[in-house]
């Protein structure tokens, strides 16, 4: 018997009332804190630069080397994830990043930051594919979105957190204290989670009825499921239509990340304190939109929709509202107006919800393989995003990155339809 086990002739504890709800805010709170330690840099990037004197390409050429990592890992990170399980897979991974942010206090150069991002980028994608497997091993089918939206909203709130809380300390105690700080809160969050988190068929605390509502619409959970294999994986067009949907989308997610902040330094000059009292609103937004991009779903498959039916209009919307904000923003010279737009693309991005499409479509055992796959092509992207984005910036500003943006939605949601097909239905793997 493991420690975890359940002794035998213990009393048996009262069930928790929807105990998978409380899943995903722990999911939550463990991307908030992910992007909590990755957005420090972001907010704390002007005053970096001034001191070492960095350029929009240096900056650029830093996120580029977190980004390679991260795309390694993020394939990697699925399958560890598969194989170790969950529960111990998120110990690995918050301990990991957690110490990697702290460290950035030691960096004193371009080539130091480069190597504590490569660092952190390591660590961080094991969140996001055991977040999508901690879903697909909790939620059924229908919940799925939104459970997903929950635990992603945490991205939001920790680049909502991220602006007061990193400038106010970097005001007081200087920047190094602000990567200290944050890191640090990754092993407070290991100790709920630690006591807290076990698979549906074992936990103490999980009710019959809702053991059963988590299980009806699967078959695998009597026992140990092996990783589903690769190359079986990559036969399927309904895995390269998630991997590649990533691959589009996931550069604009970087460049809201990482780039929002200078965009106001250097188009609206904000300072530092402008930053903390007004940057958070466009991730407050995105926040936001994770919910509404499982909550607007669910609410259409309540009112009779199907499952396929109802996620490919939202996204559909949402990628029409994106292509007016995205527009829009590159002819106003207003900082408010500017703000409210990219609190809109932050809101409709958020809501298009692309890293939920390997629940909606694959068993358990493949969905954070898929899920890694997917962040990996994504993150290459994203690498080579970023060294074009610096020098971009450097020599002709914002509006051609917010153009690009505007024709790589159209395109990923095309890709929803040929290539991934009817969501909502799991499909069988065939044999490799």
């Amino acid at each position: 018997m493991t420690a975890t086990d359940k002794p035998a002739g213990s009393p048996r504890k009262s069930p928790i009332k929807h105990l998978r709800w409380y899943i995903a805010f722990l999911l939550c709170l463990a991307s908030a804190l992910n992007y909590l330690d990755r957005q420090t840099l972001s907010v704390l990037i002007g005053t970096i630069k001034e001191q070492l004197n960095l350029t929009n390409a240096s900056y650029g050429t830093i996120n580029a080397w977190f980004l390679v990592s991260y795309g390694v890992m993020y394939a990697v990170s699925g399958r560890i994830i598969d194989f170790i399980g969950t529960r111990r897979g998120f110990i690995f991974f918050v301990s990991g990043w957690s110490i990697a942010n702290m460290l950035h206090i030691l960096a004193s150069s371009v080539g130091q930051f480069s190597f504590f991002r490569f660092l952190l980028g390591v660590f961080e994608p094991g969140s996001f594919t055991g977040g999508v497997k901690a879903v697909g091993e909790w939620f059924p089918m229908r919940d799925r979105a939104l459970a997903i939206g929950i635990f992603n909203a945490g991205t939001a709130l920790g680049s909502v957190a991220a602006a007061p809380i990193v400038s106010i300390i970097a005001v007081h105690w200087g920047w190094r204290s602000a990567f200290l700080a944050t890191g640090a809160l990754g092993f407070v969050w290991l100790v709920p989670w630690m006591l807290f988190f076990r698979q549906p068929k074992d936990h103490p605390r999980l009710s019959d009825e809702e053991r059963n509502l988590i299980l009806e619409d699967r078959a695998e959970d009597t026992g140990h499921v092996t990783a589903a294999p690769l190359m079986s994986l990559l036969k399927m067009r309904e895995t390269w239509g998630c991997v590649l949907v990533r691959a589009l989308t996931d550069p604009i997610s970087y460049f809201l990340l990482f780039w929002i902040p200078l965009y106001f330094q250097k188009q609206y000059d904000f300072d530092l304190k402008q930053l903390g009292m007004f940057i958070w609103i466009p991730y407050a937004a995105a926040a936001l939109g994770n919910l509404s991009g499982g909550i607007i779903p669910r609410s259409l498959i309540g009112m009779g929709w199907s499952l396929d039916k109802a996620r490919k209009i939202t996204m559909a919307f949402m990628t029409g509202t994106l292509l007016i904000c995205l527009f829009s923003v590159t002819q106003t010279h207003n900082p408010t107006i500017a703000l409210l737009l990219v609190a809109g693309m932050t809101f409709c991005h958020g809501g298009w919800s692309n890293i939920t499409l390997p629940a909606e479509v694959f068993p358990k055992n493949a969905i954070a393989t898929v899920t890694g796959l997917g962040g990996t092509l994504g993150s290459w992207m994203g690498a080579l995003a970023m060294l074009g984005t610096g020098r971009i910036v450097d020599a002709y500003g914002f509006s051609p990155i917010f153009i690009a943006c505007g024709v790589l939605y159209p395109a990923a949601l095309l890709l929803v339809f040929v290539l991934i097909g009817k969501l909502g239905i799991v499909r069988k793997i065939p044999a490799s």
